[in-house]
């Protein structure tokens, strides 16, 4: 058994301590034939202090394309020539969307808009449709704005969001290889407000981007400072027409050691399933992943690519003996 995992076991599996950049590092550069191992000391790290309920989210985009940012991995920014063009939902399809959602067993909703942050007209829509949805369907509403002021963050508070998404997307070395438009402190501050807020704060990011091991090893590191209440992992689908169009994709391989990795760095934190784990994990990958340190996932269609159906994943999970976390009374 390596080192690090009899670390890891002692430390985080006994102990609840996640380990610090060095050990996730040294977790990333272990070789295939520790992966099995390390998949499954991460699925009792997820057991232990997590339990083993798996928390199921669906998103939908009110405001879908046309952003002034550019963010070099996404295809919503109206910098690039991406065929992803500017369109709003409207009320009532938002609602709709919360239902269908609602209907899979999901207990989280996430609106979600391509914006550097929300203005006046966006606002108020996100009012319009968070009091809509909550007179009809029994879910917990989250959102994910862009960059927020003071003030938004009370008022979203207000409305009964309960939960904010705001991805750092990498770690603080690598960013402005990713995008200069703004910087990684500038979501750094909307996070830190998003907390002293209540509201929960999810926050992740993208693997693949061209980063070193190193630098996701610092990532890593960068989110378990932030004690995040979620963490979503997406890893890179490139998208046409985006500079990061002709990536390669992550060897799945990679994927669940930093599944496991992470988890490893953040033994309670929620650990999601986001987009790109079909391409990168398939089927049996995915599989993999929620027995080495997932505990949550993204069930239908992202926001401008395709996911696994509902049915598969909720299907898996059963498969698994894992249930469907339940709607908080609570909240």
């Amino acid at each position: 058994m390596p080192e690090i995992l009899d670390q890891a076991r002692n430390q985080v599996l006994e102990g609840g301590v996640g380990l610090d950049q060095a050990g996730v590092l040294a977790v990333l550069n272990l070789p295939d034939e520790h992966l099995t191992a390390t998949l499954q000391l991460a699925h009792e790290v997820r057991m232990r202090w997590c339990g083993p309920e798996v928390e199921v989210e669906g998103i939908v985009s009110l405001k879908t394309g046309g952003c002034p940012e550019d963010c070099h991995f996404c295809s919503q920014s109206g910098l690039f020539t991406s065929p992803v063009r500017s369109v709003w939902l409207d009320i009532p399809s938002l609602v709709k969307a919360a239902k269908q959602t609602a209907a899979t067993g999901a207990t989280e909703f996430c609106i979600v808009a391509a914006v550097r942050g929300p203005d006046a007209r966006l606002m108020k829509q996100m009012r319009e449709g968070v009091a809509a949805i909550k007179a009809e369907v029994d879910i917990q509403v989250a959102a994910s704005l862009g960059m927020l002021t003071k003030e938004q963050v009370d008022e979203l508070v207000d409305m009964g969001v309960h939960r904010y998404n705001h991805n750092l997307e990498t770690c603080r070395s690598y960013f402005p290889n990713v995008v200069t438009t703004h910087s990684w402190e500038e979501r750094w501050e909307t996070l830190r407000m998003v907390r002293e807020s209540g509201m929960e704060v999810c926050c992740g990011g993208i693997l693949g981007l061209g980063e070193t091991v190193e630098q996701r090893a610092e990532f890593a590191a960068q989110l378990a400072e932030l004690d995040p209440h979620e963490v979503p992992l997406n890893f890179l689908n490139p998208r046409p027409g985006t500079p990061l169009g002709d990536r390669p994709v992550v060897e799945g391989k990679d994927a669940l050691r930093a599944i496991a990795a992470f988890r490893l760095a953040m033994p309670r934190t929620i650990l999601r399933y986001a987009g790109g784990r079909e391409i990168t994990l398939g089927d049996l990958g995915t599989r993999d992943g929620l027995l080495g340190g997932i505990n949550a996932v993204i069930v239908g269609n992202y926001l401008t690519t395709l996911g696994r159906s509902a049915t598969d994943d909720l299907k898996l999970l059963d498969d698994l003996k894992m249930p469907v976390k339940a709607l908080s009374a609570t909240l």
